[in-house]
């Protein structure tokens, strides 16, 4: 399935899941995200038709009706009662797959994409349930060009090609791979799969693939080996030293408590009249920890070293800046 097919069936979901009403065809195409792409309204319909095929293998209960006798033509909606799922107990394996899935599923590339479909809901004058959430907040960020093209050719089973930059030695070579996903580790994403040029299984780093991802080949050629367990793959592979260091941080007493669990107090100080602890942190690749530290607000703030002090400030403008404060 394509990324725009994948995401068009997300709006989707979202749109008829969170109205009370039946929502006709026509009415579906002027509200949901990527069917105003269609030439004519034989096209429409034709994809329509696909998704709601779709949606149904995958087990979406999908309800036909009309919402007044007079009305003339069925609208679908999809009832709450039926799609969702009661309280289920996951041992800690299962939990940690689970909390794996939400994380990939919850990417920026949707995030747009599903608030704009409950918007439209809610200017159109459609019964919206306020139970459903306005936003579905993305839990993980990435900026990596290459993720996108790299998670549409595992999606479509077609091989890669790329520029790839070695740290040792420096230099930058054509890799052409049969990808069979994308993990993160340690903070960083990685692309596995087949190395045509090596004629091996290897794992390439996405921040050190240089310019544009090529597909090539027929759709489906590609297949994940199902002994193959990516992120050990990745964490048995990479040759690289942890790039961990020490960050000092003061955090206003009694908050953030998530970074003083993995913290150690040193000392005590007071910023602006509010005192606080300042603590020393362990971190893993100190460019990522940024946004996690960036997320405690006013209530931890980077002392050392500059480098984090600053990128943690870039991030909190950035959110300052796109809310209007």
């Amino acid at each position: 399935m394509s990324v725009a097919r994948a995401e068009r069936l997300v709006n989707l979901v979202l749109c008829l899941l969170s109205t009370r009403q039946y929502l006709t065809a026509e009415h579906i195409r002027s509200l949901v995200a990527g069917y105003s792409d269609a030439p004519t309204d034989e096209a429409f319909f034709r994809m329509f038709e696909r998704d709601k095929a779709e949606l149904r293998e995958l087990g979406v209960p999908l309800e036909v009706g009309r919402n007044w006798s007079f009305d003339t033509v069925d609208g679908y909606r999809i009832a709450r009662r039926d799609y969702e799922l009661g309280d289920i107990d996951l041992e800690p394996d299962e939990a940690a797959a689970v909390a794996l899935a939400v994380r990939l599923w919850d990417s920026p590339e949707l995030t747009g994409a599903a608030a704009g479909a409950l918007l439209k809901l809610r200017a159109a004058g459609v019964d919206v349930d306020q139970g459903v959430p306005a936003v579905v907040e993305p839990k993980v960020r990435t900026t990596e060009p290459a993720f996108g093209p790299l998670l549409a050719a595992v999606q479509a089973g077609r091989a890669v090609g790329f520029d790839y930059r070695k740290a040792n030695p420096a230099e930058v070579r054509r890799r052409t791979l049969e990808p069979w996903g994308v993990v993160s580790w340690r903070g960083r994403w990685y692309v596995v799969g087949h190395d045509r040029d090596r004629d091996a299984p290897r794992c390439f780093r996405l921040s050190r693939i240089v310019g544009e991802v090529e597909m090539s080949g027929r759709a489906g050629v590609v297949q994940r080996p199902a002994d193959v367990d990516l992120l050990t793959f990745v964490s048995h592979s990479s040759d690289e030293p942890p790039d961990t260091s020490t960050v000092r941080l003061w955090l206003a007493k009694n908050r953030a408590a998530g970074l003083r669990r993995r913290a150690k107090v040193v000392g005590e100080q007071t910023i602006d009249g509010v005192a606080g602890d300042v603590v020393e942190l362990e971190v893993w690749y100190t460019d990522s920890s940024a946004s996690w530290i960036a997320g405690y607000g006013e209530d931890a703030v980077v002392l050392e070293p500059e480098v984090l002090r600053k990128s943690v400030h870039e991030r909190l403008l950035a959110v300052a800046g796109s809310t209007g404060g």
